[in-house]
C-alpha cells in the first residue's frame, strides 16, 4: 500500500454551501473589527458570512459599507435581546 501523500495537497477550508459562521462574541472586543474585516476579505463572491454578536454593531456597519461598497450586502436575520444575527453577502462589485 503507497503512503498518503498529503503535504501537496492544498486545503481551502471551503464549505458545500458557501455560508461560513463567524461568532464575534469569543473574540476580545478590541480585536473584533480588524477580525471581522479580515474575515469578509477572505470571502470570494458568492459566499455568506453568517454573523452573530451580543449587539446591534452599527457602527461597525457604516465602516463595512464605506470600505466594502457594494461587494458586500448586509442582511439582518434577527434583532434582539439575545444579539444579533446578520448575513454579509460577498458579491461582485457592480
Amino acid at each position: 500500500m503507497e503512503p498518503l501523500n498529503v503535504i501537496n495537497q492544498p486545503h481551502t477550508h471551503r464549505r458545500a454551501d458557501n455560508i461560513y459562521p463567524f461568532d464575534a462574541t469569543g473574540i476580545a472586543k478590541r480585536f473584533r473589527h480588524a477580525a471581522i474585516f479580515g474575515a469578509l476579505h477572505a470571502l470570494e463572491p458568492g459566499e455568506t458570512m453568517a454573523f452573530f454578536n451580543d449587539h446591534d454593531p452599527i457602527p461597525l456597519l457604516q465602516q463595512i459599507e464605506h470600505h466594502f461598497g457594494d461587494r458586500v450586502r448586509i442582511e439582518y436575520l434577527s434583532r434582539g435581546a439575545n444579539g444579533v444575527r446578520i448575513d454579509f453577502h460577498v458579491q461582485n462589485a457592480g
